[in-house]
Parts: structure tokens; C-alpha cells; sequence
């Protein structure tokens, strides 16, 4: 399945282009899936699968009633320590969302699309949150697992039966065989849906209205997607208005936007291939005003992700003679003074502006200490020391 994911600063017309990518994929002959939360004029609002044209189905993501049958199924699996405590249950009648269940939705259809009841189609067409959102909801699947794995270690269940005892010796009641299946499920979930993200035939389509602000954005982005080892194959200029007129409002509004296009071509997103959506006049509405924005299907030969993006190098201290490994990892745009290492035992936690990551060291590094950092040519290179105590001795 080819999956494309489409995101852009607010207000970019990101779901238009995203409908827009859908159909031109089942105009080309695939079984299309496109997944939004937001309303787009002339698709069905259904939250199950429902035809828009022969070859491409629609699925509103309502974020509300995923929290309600989520907490509700939670009660459920929790009913013995709720009556144990004496708690009251809420019903789903009185449930209101909470922050961040938008994107657990969003996670858990992207899962049913994976393997579940939303799965056998050939592409997928994903409109994802504003660019900033989207690039912290991509990363979530590996930070929730990741929290899972501290609070409930998979080898605490080898302990289980001595529950029983633990519980009469610390005087409280040890998390039940439920919890940690529950955590399993969680991860399993998880897991398939970083898989899609991860995997090779998975590309990020960038939209953005040209102009100043969307350029700041894309700056800021492309670093985003460096740090989590994502890659654009398309990025879509929408409203782009025509290059002459005779009117000179019009006119001063279309040469703002061609010189904001240049620089897109040569500083902000170079090698990138860049269509220029023409501005309609008005929001487009139905398939008809989308297949005039031309927007192209996405190609099977387009790779997506290429894989891990950090690499080592060998490299000589010319002070002390000695040979390090500097850990590489390409941050374009990054700046010196937003970036911040931590290291915490076999994890690297990076802080570059507004995003974070958090990933476990290279098995061959987690033997060395961390000598150094430096940041040069957008390339972050982080230079370890073989530790003697920790590597093998050789005569």
C-alpha cells in the first residue's frame, strides 16, 4: 500500500490538496482511502468508509467518539478496582473529549487502515494536522511506546505469580494480569502504525500558500522532518495567482508570490519538486474543482522513507591523537543556539527549536562516552570515546 501524508502550515488548504491527491489516485486506476477530520465540501461525512467514486472511499475521523468508546471499554476492563474504590462510572452521554484525543484517533484509524477493517486498499491519503502538530503526531507512536516500556516492562510480567505475596507484603493490590495485557495490545497498535510511517512507500506531501510566514514555516519543518528521519517527495504552492494581470493590485500580489517561489526552489526546499495549485477564484467544491488544481498522483517510483538517517565516521582528535566516532545526523536549518543534548544511558534525548526525540545509541556506541558535539554545514555530529573499561582488551 502506497501511503501519503499530507501536512502544511494552517490555513494552507492542506485537506483540499489532500481530497485533491486522493482522486487523482483513483482516477489512475487505485483503490484509494482518504482519511480527514475535517468537513471537505462535496465528500460524504460518514465515519465509515463511504464511495465518493468508483475507486475512492472517505472516512471523517470523529476524534469524539473515539475518547467515548475508548474510556467507556477502559471502565469496563477496570471494573474491579473502580468497585473496589467505590467510584461512580460516567456514561458515555456525559463524556467530553479531552486535549490530544484528536491525534489518538487519528493513531487508531491509521492502525484499522494497517490491519483492520479499513485495510486492501492500494493507496492511502492521509490529511494530517497543521505542519507543526503533524510532525509531534508522527512522532508519537514511538514516544508512547517508549512509555509503555518504562512504566510496564514486559519482563514484570514474568513475576506474576508472586503478586499475591508482593501485594500482602507492601499492603496494596499489584497491577492486575489485565493491565499488562492491555499495555501489550497498546504496543502492538502502536507498533503497526510506526511501521507505516517508517516504512519506504510512506511520503510527506508539504502544502503552503507562498508567502513570508509559510516560508518561515518550511524552514522550521524541514529540520522537524530531518530529526525524525522523514522526507517530502512534493511540496504543493496553493492559491498561486496568475502571473499577469492587468490589474496592478492583483499584479504586486503575483510577483510577491513568484520571488517567494524562487527562493522555495533554492534555499527553503532545494531538489524538491514544487506544482503550483492556480488560486480558482473561490474554494473549490467537488471533484470538478479539485481535478482543476492538477494535482498529481503520487508516483509508486517516488521513494519514501530511505531508512535510518544517522551514520558514523571514524575520526582523529588532532590534540590528544586519539580516534573517536562521531555520530552523524543531517539537521538543515538547524541553529547552534536552539539545539541541546542530553545523554541517559543508552538514550541520546535532542532538542532542536521546537521539536524533540529521544533515540536509543547505536549499540557499538553505547561502549564509549559521549567526548563532544558540533553542528556544521546542517550536519550534527556527536563524537564519542571508546570507554577501556567497557571495550575488550586486545594483546
Amino acid at each position: 500500500m502506497r501511503t501519503v501524508l499530507v501536512t502544511g502550515p494552517g490555513g494552507a488548504g492542506r485537506t483540499t490538496v489532500a481530497a485533491a491527491t486522493a482522486l487523482a489516485a483513483a482516477d489512475r486506476g487505485d483503490r484509494t482511502l482518504l482519511l480527514s477530520a475535517e468537513a471537505i465540501p462535496g465528500f460524504p461525512a460518514a465515519t465509515g468508509p463511504t464511495p465518493v467514486t468508483d475507486r475512492l472511499d472517505h472516512v471523517r475521523i470523529d476524534s469524539g467518539e473515539h475518547f467515548r468508546a475508548e474510556l467507556t471499554e477502559l471502565q469496563n476492563r477496570a471494573s474491579g478496582v473502580l468497585d473496589l474504590l467505590g467510584a461512580g462510572r460516567l456514561d458515555g452521554e456525559e463524556l467530553t473529549e479531552l486535549p490530544g484525543s484528536p491525534q489518538l484517533a487519528l493513531l487508531h484509524t491509521l492502525r484499522r487502515a494497517v490491519e483492520g477493517d479499513l485495510s486492501g486498499y492500494d493507496t492511502l491519503v492521509v490529511d494530517l494536522p497543521p505542519l507543526t502538530e503533524a510532525l509531534a503526531l508522527l512522532a508519537l507512536p514511538e514516544q508512547l511506546r517508549r512509555y509503555l516500556r518504562r512504566l510496564l516492562p514486559a519482563e514484570r510480567q514474568a513475576a506474576r505469580a508472586l503478586r499475591p505475596v508482593l501485594a500482602q507484603l507492601a499492603g496494596v493490590p499489584m497491577p492486575a494480569q489485565w493491565l499488562y495485557e492491555a499495555a501489550a495490545r497498546k504496543d502492538e497498535e502502536l507498533a503497526a502504525v510506526q511501521a507505516l510511517i517508517e516504512d519506504g512507500a510512506t511520503t510527506l506531501r508539504l502544502v503552503a500558500e507562498p508567502g513570508p510566514a509559510a516560508e518561515d514555516a518550511l524552514r522550521t519543518a524541514r529540520t522537524g522532518l530531518a530529526l525524525h528521519g522523514l522526507s517530502a517527495d512534493l511540496l504543493v504552492a496553493s492559491r498561486v495567482l496568475p502571473r499577469h494581470s492587468s490589474d496592478p493590485w492583483f499584479a504586486a500580489l503575483a510577483a510577491q508570490q513568484e520571488k517567494c517561489l524562487d527562493h522555495w526552489h533554492q534555499d527553503v526546499a532545494p531538489g524538491l519538486p514544487v506544482h503550483e495549485a492556480a488560486h480558482l477564484g473561490r474554494d473549490p467544491e467537488g471533484a470538478d474543482d479539485l481535478a482543476a488544481l492538477e494535482i498529481p498522483a503520487p508516483d509508486d517510483r517516488t521513494p519514501g522513507r530511505a531508512g535510518d538517517p544517522w551514520w558514523t565516521e571514524d575520526e582523529q582528535d588532532a590534540d590528544e591523537g586519539a580516534t573517536t566516532i562521531a555520530w552523524c545526523l543531517p539537521l538543515p536549518g538547524a541553529a547552534k543556539e536552539d539545539l541541546r543534548l542530553v545523554r541517559r544511558g543508552d538514550e541520546l534525548l535532542l532538542t532542536v527549536g521546537p521539536f524533540h526525540r529521544i533515540v536509543r545509541i547505536a549499540s557499538a556506541l553505547r561502549r564509549c562516552t559521549v567526548s563532544g558535539a558540533a553542528l556544521a554545514d546542517g550536519v550534527l555530529r556527536v563524537r564519542f570515546t571508546p570507554d577501556p573499561a567497557l571495550w575488550q582488551r586486545t594483546s
